[in-house]
């Protein structure tokens, strides 16, 4: 295939390997699993991101979800330059913080409380140990291929049984940090019971089940309704909370999340992505009595520095604000996003490449896989070779696609039928030549 070029992205990665690990700051940056070398990009403008070489993509990354609106919308653009003429950080209350709590609460049900930080990770950290302390038992439940971030008794890996406790799946985690961490099988009821048995019989009793509703990391594989609803079963029978990480679907599945979808409340629930607007921040909130508990109401201490940083408060409460305003942009970006993934199901069937797509709001994905996707068992499946040649080709023609096949793409504002259709002519020259070679 035609090679974009690329000198300078090449140049430029060499250079920052010598100074940062892998020459990116997150690991999927680097394009380990699809090749090549990654485009070092220098702006961005609605749907397009432009590289050093000045190659320009149509970018269905956008940030990783928080860019609903695209790169440099105007009204968010100004809310980040109005704070910043006021100040950068203050580590002292504002009452931007206070707005955009109760923007949050407002449109997600079973929040009444909710306290803000700089990321996921720290998002979904802070509400186990909470868990913990609400439940005052030990042990956490987590699904095989959900992320929560890269906390030490998250960064687990499953064992061979149906219920294991979890191992280190990064060398610097102890296994005294993972012990407490069992790994259970999404959309598998029956598992989550199993790791319930044990740690009970174990004496610890499980705090909380923490899952993505809305799995993003392992691609897009949305929990079943029956599954979701029979965590909550689950959960209320045995006094466990049920932790909802929406870092990635919160406001960008749907104005309210996965609750458009399912209609099950989490006792807490993590945000991330677009509450920020496109600046770094999470947050975690959920019921008074829970949240009560945290340090300087109750006893549980969590703190940060820049958490509620202005900056990122007003661009997440311009964000929230045009949403919630202009609901009927999730229909639109929904089926701007059918369009892509039934366009590319059209095309790999005339070439008889098996391919499975999903819809949720504005989140796409798919696999290249004959059979459907309900779990990270059933992703490992797909052929990463097929993918790793899809994502090369449609790089060199101009559109830019999550560098894995395990994560999941996101539609914007900026984008229309007209950009899909462009997207699915370039997507059918590709997957053309794909099948050629494989001839």
């Amino acid at each position: 295939m035609e090679s974009l070029d690329n000198l300078n992205s090449i140049n430029d990665f060499n250079i920052a390997k010598q100074v940062i690990p892998g020459g990116v700051n997150s690991p999927v940056r680097a394009f380990k699993s699809v090749g090549g070398t990654p485009p070092f990009i220098t702006k961005g403008n609605g749907a397009y991101i432009t590289d050093v070489d000045n190659n320009t993509y149509i970018d269905f990354v956008q940030s990783w979800g928080p860019l609903i609106f695209g790169h440099c919308d105007k009204d968010i653009e100004k809310a980040v330059i109005e704070s910043v003429k006021n100040g950068l950080s203050f580590g002292a209350p504002t009452l931007l913080e206070t707005a955009l709590a109760k923007e949050v609460i407002s449109l997600v049900d079973g929040i009444e409380k909710i306290r803000f930080v700089s990321s996921g990770t720290e998002a979904t950290m802070s509400a186990i140990r909470l868990a913990r302390a609400y439940t005052n038992k030990e042990d956490i439940i987590k699904f095989e291929g959900c992320y929560h971030g890269h906390s030490d008794a998250l960064l687990v890996s499953a064992g061979s049984g149906l219920a294991t406790f979890g191992n280190p799946s990064s060398p610097g985690v102890p296994s005294d940090f993972t012990k407490h961490t069992l790994i259970a099988t999404y959309n598998d009821l029956k598992s989550v019971e199993s790791c319930i048995a044990l740690s009970n019989s174990k004496g610890s009793g499980v705090a909380c089940i923490i899952l993505e509703p809305i799995a993003g990391n392992m691609g897009l594989v949305p929990s079943e309704s029956e599954f979701l609803e029979g965590l909550r079963l689950l959960c209320d029978k045995h006094g466990i909370l049920l932790i909802l990480d929406e870092v990635m679907s919160g406001f960008r599945a749907s104005l309210s999340g996965s609750q458009s979808f399912y209609k099950v409340c989490g006792d807490l629930t993590t945000f991330g992505k677009v509450i920020g607007g496109g600046m770094p921040v999470g947050a975690f909130g959920g019921r008074d009595d829970i949240m009560r508990l945290l340090s300087p109401s109750g006893a549980v201490y969590q703190a940060g520095t820049l958490s509620g940083n202005p900056v990122a408060m007003h661009a997440g409460l311009v964000a929230l604000q045009k949403l919630r305003t202009n609901p009927t942009i999730y229909q639109h970006l929904e089926s701007l996003a059918l369009q892509l993934v039934k366009g590319l199901q059209e095309i790999c069937t005339s070439f008889k490449i098996p391919l499975q797509t999903c819809v949720r709001g504005s989140m796409f994905g798919f696999f290249f896989n004959a059979n459907p996707v309900k779990n990270f068992q059933d992703a490992l499946k797909s052929d990463t070779k097929m993918f790793a040649a899809f994502h090369q080709g449609m790089l060199n023609a101009g559109v830019y696609f999550a560098p894995s096949q395990f994560e999941t793409g996101f539609i914007c504002t900026t984008m229309d039928s007209k950009l899909i259709d462009e997207v699915l002519e370039k997507a059918h020259k590709v997957l053309l030549e794909i099948s050629t070679h494989r001839i």
